[in-house]
């Protein structure tokens, strides 16, 4: 799979497409850099506060009005799981590229573009320059050969069993979006358990468990959110009399 490739040929597409607004292309690039991180698999899941921070969208209605979007455009093809303790699916569109070869060609500002949509929680490596003729980038893509992070060995590297202390869980639920009394209930919550689940069996990875705390806890407010509405028909805001009357002259 080529990288430049298929990005150029996505770009192309944008630019005659009127239907696109900028939130789709955010979200498309994200879609892309984790598409790029899975080693371009046939189809990956993907997880829905990630993407929305990495496109910068701040609204779910938005997010899930593009990606429906996007699907019905053939950009890609969504498989929703609507479980909020499973990622849902995406296939990406391979997208027509030109039959010409690409030899020898590398460009550099599409290299910065890919490194710019790294996935969340992922420590962005060192930038070294070159020092005694050694090369700046051992990763560069030649000969049209596909950009591939490895980001999904990092991932596997970075499992921390247990946080650092009550401060490191504040700091991800603050990243999150959640104030401190959340993050202290789930702290202590754990805390007493020995960082265990439900069945004994000890937790891989704790931020994984707490993104799934904050899935249930929006769902939890969702759910017991007071109907405001139906509260405002019933009141009698007008304060008006309901016996009357109307045998009395005017």
């Amino acid at each position: 799979m080529n990288y430049i490739k298929l990005l150029n040929a996505a770009f192309e597409k944008f630019y005659f497409d009127d239907r696109l607004n900028p939130s789709h292309i955010s979200l498309y690039m994200a879609l892309f850099q984790e598409w790029n991180s899975c080693r371009f698999m046939d189809e990956f899941y993907v997880n829905r506060r990630d993407l929305m921070r990495c496109a910068k969208i701040g609204s779910k209605s938005t997010y899930h009005r593009c990606i429906v979007e996007l699907d019905s455009w053939q950009y890609l093809t969504y498989f929703p799981s609507n479980n909020p303790y499973k990622g849902s699916k995406i296939k990406m569109a391979i997208i027509g590229t030109s039959d010409e070869p690409v030899v020898g060609q590398y460009n550099p500002i599409l290299e910065q573009l890919a490194e710019q949509y790294h996935p969340r929680g992922v420590p962005l490596e060192g930038h070294h320059h070159p020092k005694n003729g050694q090369v700046a980038n051992q990763h560069r893509p030649i000969d049209g050969q596909a950009l591939v992070s490895n980001t999904n060995n990092i991932k596997q590297e970075n499992y921390i069993k247990q946080p650092k202390g009550w401060q490191a869980v504040f700091i991800f639920f603050e990243e999150k979006g959640f104030d401190a009394d959340e993050a202290k209930k789930f702290y202590e919550h754990y805390q007493t358990r020995n960082w265990q689940t439900g069945d004994g069996k000890e937790i891989r990875d704790w931020r994984a468990v707490a993104i799934n705390w904050m899935d249930r806890t929006e769902i939890f407010d969702e759910e017991n959110k007071p109907n405001k509405k139906q509260a405002s028909q019933i009141k009698d805001n007008l304060r008006t009399t309901k016996n009357k009357d109307y045998g009395q002259p005017l």
